[in-house]
């Protein structure tokens, strides 16, 4: 209980410092007082929980590395939803459609029904791509299109009508990315887990895909939030802006805070090709170790036999002769 109690006090600290650092002043005293109190939280937190016998979270799972390394590709990969955010809120408040009126969040929701169709419409292409080519490179391949994503959608310097273009490029190519990521990196974070640790790394899984999205998300407008209010005039002139320039310092800001999503996957891509192996297995200690390490869950049937198999070499050898007499009689 107490270790919950302190992982939702740290969250929380962290997540009010992010969202509220630019509106109260970094340097402030609330600010400076909620950070270390999520630093304190979170170390007294991993020190609490390396003791329980039950944790919250159980850290002895991250010495498979190949879980670890995937875990942390999935909270990098779900972080990288800060890019959507950023270039909703920059094409609402920069730019104006053809008759004069801003985009209304309902016009800026509209460019994004590709990312809904390609994730459906490919999510069945990445479990083929993992079953050809084993995780590793369709989760290297999804974190590339994130990036051709946040590359297009860093081209804040063109006109609103350019740039509304390639938000539904670049909305489309994002859903692909993730549609192609999604099942290869569930398989290589679960697959070398044991049976008795299959549900504790399920739910770690999923809460790093939580964690991330929010932390992104975050981030990403702390960021984007911090530098329109600064002032973009050395950098406007290094840039050639079209249209109006009125609004550089908010084109400036969207453009550094979609490229922290870019940095987003490019570590989850340095993530992946330290920690997860060719063609799956396990890499712990930097070896590509023959099977698995720890070894794959097994069927309920291959369970079954293993324990048969296991009581029949601790009986004497008379047992087992009497025992294999009586089943060639019966036949």
């Amino acid at each position: 209980m107490l270790g919950l109690i302190l992982f939702i006090v740290s969250t929380l600290g962290l997540m009010i410092v992010l969202l509220f650092g630019s509106r109260l002043g970094w340097l402030s005293p609330t600010i400076i007082i909620l950070a270390i109190v999520a630093i304190v939280a979170y170390v007294a937190f991993v020190m609490w929980e390396k003791k329980q016998a039950n944790p919250f979270i159980d850290f002895g799972l991250f010495k498979n590395t190949t879980f670890t390394g995937a875990t942390i590709s999935n909270f990098l990969v779900n972080a990288t939803i800060g890019l959507m955010m950023v270039s909703q809120q920059l094409i609402q408040i920069a730019g104006f459609k053809a008759d004069g009126t801003n985009y209304t969040p309902w016009d800026a929701g509209l460019l994004t029904l590709g990312y809904a169709v390609f994730i459906i419409a490919f999510i069945r292409i990445g479990e083929k791509l993992l079953q050809r080519f084993g995780p590793r490179k369709p989760m290297i391949w999804a974190n590339l299109i994130v990036i051709a994503s946040c590359v297009l959608l860093m081209l804040t310097h063109l006109l609103i009508g350019e740039y509304v273009i390639l938000a539904i490029i670049a909305y489309s190519l994002f859903g692909l990315g993730l549609a192609f990521y999604a099942t290869p990196s569930t398989d290589a974070a679960l697959s070398n887990l044991p049976a008795d640790q299959a549900g504790s790394g399920s739910g770690i899984y999923k809460m790093a895909s939580s964690l991330g999205g929010a932390i992104g998300a975050a981030i990403s407008l702390a960021v984007f939030t911090g530098l329109s209010q600064a002032d973009a005039q050395a950098i406007g002139n290094v840039i050639d802006w079209t249209g109006r320039t009125d609004n550089v310092a908010i084109r400036l800001a969207g453009m550094v805070a979609i490229g922290v999503n870019m940095l987003f996957a490019v570590l989850a891509i340095l993530s992946i090709v330290m920690t997860v192996p060719k063609g799956g297995g396990s890499r712990d200690k930097g070896k590509v170790e023959a099977t698995a390490d720890p070894k794959p869950q097994l069927t309920p049937d291959e369970e079954s036999k293993t324990q048969v198999l296991e009581q029949l070499r601790e009986l004497p050898v008379d047992e087992l002769q009497r025992l294999a007499q009586q089943a060639l009689g019966k036949k």
